[in-house]
């Protein structure tokens, strides 16, 4: 086996089924089908067994619905992952799992060019050694994540057990993210889904986009309020791609405020209010998922932050 400090649990979707392995490990991690295959001849990814094994698969594997599988990923170069004495805004805990409302700006976890300053550092500090193992060094026990400049929950595992659970939720559906945003212009329905797959921007590789053979991505929205050039709404993740719901709004002609990336931070209103505008302007509010011990209805909220009800208190006076 290969050294390495990355573990990262990947389930499969139905929509999955079927795929090669090396194709669907691609797609997942982000990398060449060549780098798939070399984690696959290096007996780098397992599957979940019923009696609680691991078995070590070939490249030309295929996917098959509920299939949950393991791969160490050897990192290009070693990060030191130290505790930091960073506040955390905990809005629910237990012995399984622990949801954090991250603020705007903190990366959740170590990378070239922010190795301080994660909220996998500040959980290092607040818990210790009470976290999942299977993330690895640089992501113990983080389940999903959200984009640095998105405020909001996530859900982090406190245990190997409670972190596939929760894995398996999210491949299933059965774990709902609902977010607040304010994008540009005024959706003509009130309610409405976008279902369009998403993948790697073929015009730029840093971005994603909605492309013909990418991962099936599903978000549905609700408007709350409308204001004049601008629309409060609530959205529902059905998948979890990168950065789907800011590619999607962006793909139906409404981009979210102050996302630049994908088509935001270029009218008056934006220069305007500069200040309260850093970033997409996007929340993670509810978070609800299956209890993994208990299996009962866990429903964690988080209030918008203030810059962002600020925002929606002046969109009000238009």
């Amino acid at each position: 086996m290969i050294a390495a400090s990355d573990r990262r649990v990947i389930p499969a979707e139905a929509a999955d089924a079927g795929l090669r392995l090396d194709v669907f490990l691609a797609a997942s991690l982000d990398m060449t089908r060549s780098a798939a295959q070399k984690l696959l001849d290096g007996g780098l990814v397992t599957s979940a067994m019923p009696d609680g094994s691991e078995k070590e698969l070939p490249k030309n594997a295929r996917v098959k619905p509920g299939d949950v599988f393991f791969v160490t990923v050897p990192e290009p170069a070693p990060l030191e992952v130290a505790p930091e004495n960073i506040p955390l805004d905990v809005r629910y805990e237990d012995d399984d799992v622990i949801v954090i409302s991250k603020p705007k700006g903190m990366v959740v976890h170590p990378a070239p060019g922010h190795e301080t300053g994660t909220l996998v550092s500040a959980l290092l500090y607040a818990v210790g050694d009470s976290l999942s193992g299977i993330g690895g060094t640089l992501r113990p026990g983080i389940v999903h994540r959200i984009d640095r400049d998105t405020t909001g929950l996530i859900a982090v595992a406190k245990n190997d057990r409670a972190h596939v659970a929760l894995s398996a939720q999210l491949a299933d559906h059965s774990m709902h993210r609902i977010y607040d945003a304010i994008v540009i212009g005024n959706l003509k329905n009130d309610e409405g889904t976008v279902d369009a797959p998403i993948g790697r921007s073929p015009a730029d590789r840093k971005k994603m986009a909605v492309v013909p053979g990418g991962r099936h991505a599903v978000t549905h929205y609700t408007v709350l309020e409308r204001f004049p050039g601008f629309t409060y709404v609530r959205l529902r993740l059905e998948t979890g791609r990168t950065h789907q719901i800011r590619v999607h709004m962006s793909h139906i002609g409404h981009p979210l405020l102050g996302d630049e990336v994908y088509g935001g931070g270029r009218t008056p209103f934006e220069k305007k209010h500069a200040a309260l505008i850093d970033g997409q302007c996007l929340h993670a509010g509810t978070l609800v998922f299956r209890h993994p011990t208990t299996g009962e209805e866990v429903t964690v909220t988080s209030p918008l932050p203030a810059d962002f009800s600020h925002l929606l208190d002046i969109l009000r006076t238009l």
